[in-house]
């Protein structure tokens, strides 16, 4: 209808040589129309705004259409130009207006900033590559995608096994992918995750970053900002994952993928960074906010300089309504426009800080976002800690929507896997859902993402092969990364040829998979996992984009038991949704949550126990089956014999998994056990079912 309208309307003024008139004010960004292209943009301090447009690759701007006094609405600024083709044309503003640095104000009419709703931004079609670096520019994109009768998965919460990715790590180095590094290298590697199991991916940041930024050259190496978290753009899709240039139709490769996941039953998370910017601090570069409203967008001291709680140089002022507005229609339109599923809020604490930086009871960004029509079904998950000491666990303001990476799940898990027996009674805690921290009654059952390990620390085969980091590459003199990393290298310190301790390291890494794989909550792993990649010690790889962060996939041949192993244990998961939290209530008596040692039935696990043991019960409506699962843990060094929780005529223990077997952990078929007492083997993890 809009379209129709826009139609039949005409010019009203000429400036510049450019027919123009009033804008949409209620469109924020550039919008393309049948004959005519609306600008809006809003600036709360600004006296005068103006629109500069560019020949593709040019250093200056063939015309600059300052907008009319009349065409400003409060503090918004709106025109419609006509007689322009998009794919002829990039576009930035300038801005005019007080500056006033102890009050924040940062106005100069010199500097050319990029649209804060800018839908693609120039410069960087190609990886590692910078067309121009006098600043950046954006396009107006063609939103002309055909979703057709889109597949909506919907897929559960407590039924997600989320793989975590890099977009250009994750397929960098494959040998069966066409275009390798790309959106289209995970399209083509589709088969391989849903024969892995998994139903759900979640993107590190593929907003618009500059890979360039901050680069510098290590021992002869270039190291740049691999990962991406410094965004440039929110409204943009990074255009240098794209496998071809889609000039004015920028997204379409990520919508492809989109599509193509979920017709695969598969959902798509993406990792977004709402908590700072690429433009830093005092030192950092005008891009888009300090210029348009930079005591609107950041968090100000008295004196006018940053607050710094992002460890990044700046802090979004998250609840100014402003800011909160962005961030809504940012999210509802990578909702509506690409059809993702949730994001996964980085340094999510920030996004409840008030103004003056302190912490907020009832964040109202936070609030906004749980509440939102457009984001009912879109899972909503809160790295919930920043870079200001703000640690928030089991605290996040969630209101009933909230799930969190939980941080206390990879600590204890961690701690007691590799052998620390103090940390027994929390790994058992972790184990069922983490209950002292997540009351069941007010965030449910599917509260808290599990993980041992994510993009942020070891790879899950370094956290058995390394006792200490080893970041050298990053230049930094191995002061950056985490000294918390709860590793063991099973008895030598990185790559070994020694038998019994690769075979110690493989252990360790499957009664890691089985754990997290029977834990209730939502588990996560980071992609590379299941095939032992290695990023050789180094637990901060943010700045490496070689073979250090790239998934090595020549590690699939020697390492095809701990793939095959991560398949069984995501299948037997799915088996068992006693393990998730299942609503009925089993026959058999047993309590839907139960904990166990070298004897059954303990009320809670004792702090230096060798043994932890977790036992899910539940009754299978669908298929009409008692749904009983028993995880034990073994942590210590030797071999226990340990009692069982008896199980009731007709059913019998099954062996699903046993890490302490070295030959054939894997039953295909699960295996009945003689007794109710097992020998549970040294480091070593047992999957029963009652059967």
């Amino acid at each position: 209808m809009v379209e129709e309208l826009v139609r039949n309307w005409s010019p009203t003024d000429k400036v510049s040589g450019f027919d123009i008139c009033p804008g949409l004010f209620g469109y924020n960004g550039a919008t393309a129309f049948h004959k005519s292209v609306n600008f809006t943009v809003h600036s709360a301090g600004a006296r005068t705004c103006e629109l500069l447009l560019y020949h593709r690759t040019e250093s200056e701007p063939y015309a600059s259409i300052p907008f009319p006094d009349n065409y400003r609405i409060g503090d918004v600024f709106s025109m419609m130009v006509f007689g322009l083709n998009i794919e002829e044309f990039e576009y930035a503003y300038r801005l005019d207006g007080p500056y006033d640095k102890k009050k924040g104000l940062l106005f100069d009419k010199n500097h050319v900033l990029l649209d804060p709703y800018a839908k693609a931004v120039t410069g960087q079609s190609v990886w590692g590559i910078k067309v121009n670096d006098d600043g950046y520019r954006a396009r107006v994109v063609r939103n002309d995608f055909l979703w057709g009768n889109e597949k909506q998965v919907k897929i559960p919460m407590d039924e997600l096994i989320i793989y975590e990715m890099h977009v250009r790590g994750f397929t960098k180095l494959s040998d069966d992918v066409k275009r390798p590094g790309t959106f289209d290298g995970i399209k083509e590697k589709i088969p391989y995750l849903k024969s892995l199991g998994v139903n759900a991916i979640e993107l590190m940041p593929i907003f618009e970053f500059d890979e360039l930024r901050d680069r510098r050259v290590v021992d002869g190496k270039q190291v740049i900002n691999y990962w991406g978290y410094n965004t440039v753009s929110f409204f943009a899709p990074n255009t240098s994952y794209a496998a071809s240039k889609e000039y004015n139709r920028e997204g379409m490769e990520l919508k492809e993928l989109v599509k193509a996941l979920h017709e695969n039953d598969i959902e798509v998370i993406l990792d977004v960074v709402f908590n700072h910017t690429a433009e830093g601090d005092e030192n950092g570069p005008f891009i888009s906010f300090k210029g348009f409203d930079n005591n609107v967008y950041y968090l100000l001291t008295p004196d006018g300089y940053y607050y710094n709680f992002s460890g990044c140089g700046n802090t979004m002022n998250c609840n100014h309504p402003v800011v909160m507005q962005m961030i809504v229609e940012c999210l509802k339109y990578w909702v509506t426009d690409y059809r993702i599923d949730g994001f996964r809020f980085d340094l999510a604490s920030i996004l409840g800080r008030n103004e003056d930086g302190s912490p907020m009871e009832n964040p109202p960004l936070v609030k906004m976002l749980a509440y939102d029509p457009l984001l009912s079904d879109t899972k909503l998950i809160a790295e919930a800690w920043d870079a200001g000491g703000l640690y928030q666990v089991g605290r996040f303001p969630a209101f009933k929507r909230w799930a969190e990476w939980n941080g206390r799940y990879r600590d204890d898990l961690r701690e007691y896997l590799k052998g620390g027996l103090g940390a027994s009674a929390g790994a058992a805690l972790r184990i069922a859902g983490s209950p002292d921290i997540y009351d069941v009654n007010v965030r449910g059952k599917s509260a808290s993402v599990n993980f041992i390990t994510c993009h942020d620390g070891f790879t899950l085969y370094d956290l058995y092969a390394y006792n200490r980091k080893h970041n050298e590459a990053n230049g930094w003199n191995n002061q950056d990364g985490s000294d918390d990393n709860r590793s063991w290298n099973c008895g030598a310190e990185g790559e070994t040829q020694d038998v019994e301790v690769m075979k110690l390291r493989k252990r360790m890494m499957k009664n890691a998979c089985a754990v997290l794989m029977c834990s209730r909550g939502t588990p996560m792993f980071y992609a590379g996992d299941e095939l032992c990649n290695t990023q050789y010690g180094n637990n901060n790889a943010y700045c490496q984009d070689n073979e250090i962060s790239w998934i090595d996939w020549g590690r699939m041949k020697e390492h095809s038991d701990m793939f095959r192993f991560f398949q069984h244990m995501i299948g037997f998961r799915k088996k068992h949704p006693c393990i998730w939290g299942s609503d009925s209530v089993s026959r058999t008596g047993f309590p839907e949550v139960s904990f166990h040692g070298i004897q059954p039935w303990q009320e809670q696990v004792q702090e230096g126990a060798s043994v932890v043991g977790v036992m899910f019960a539940g009754y299978h409506e669908k298929e009409g089956r008692e749904d009983i699962v028993y995880l034990l843990v073994n942590a210590y060094w030797e071999a226990l014999e340990v009692t069982l929780p008896a199980l009731p005529q007709p059913l019998h223990w099954h062996a699903s998994a046993n890490t302490g077997v070295e030959d054939g952990e894997i039953c295909r078929k699960p295996v009945r056990l003689s007794s109710d007492t097992v020998l549970a083997g040294p480091r070593s993890v047992l999957v029963l079912e009652a059967v």
